[in-house]
């Protein structure tokens, strides 16, 4: 199980790196200064708090993995809450994000496909673990 969540660890810590390019790819210099300037410091602020929480998953589950795998109460509490992100975050992408403006491509669907199974992995990996009591 520890693997698993080094795995899923290193699909975070990927996201946040790969993410980089995403205000570049959509545009946001542009899109945010058509917002008001407290909309735009909302946006950019929960931009990071996204990223920081999913780098802070990443780091955890790569540098310690035992303490989210030593089957506490605590580690299977925090394990619980990081799959139920992930898996609304899968839910949000298919259920809530409006498509039509997205760039065209196969780079782009590939891209899509690429995050849902990273979704879906953390959600599984993550949820076995919190089910699971001593899941070294």
């Amino acid at each position: 199980m520890k693997t698993l969540v080094v795995l899923a660890g290193v699909g975070q810590i990927g996201l946040v790196a790969a993410s980089a390019m995403i205000p570049r790819l959509l545009h946001w210099r542009e899109e945010i200064a058509k917002l008001r300037r407290l909309t735009q410091t909302v946006v950019t602020t929960y931009a990071f708090y996204i990223a920081g929480t999913n780098l802070a998953f990443g780091l955890l589950s790569v540098l310690r993995p035992e303490w989210l795998t030593d089957g506490s109460g605590l580690a299977r509490s925090v394990a619980g809450f990081i799959a139920l992100y992930w898996a609304v975050r899968l839910v949000l992408q298919f259920a809530y994000y409006d498509r039509k403006d997205a760039p065209p491509g196969t780079i782009f669907r590939f891209a899509e496909a690429g995050l849902a199974a990273l979704f879906l992995f953390c959600a599984c990996v993550y949820g076995a673990v919190s089910l699971t009591e001593g899941a070294r």
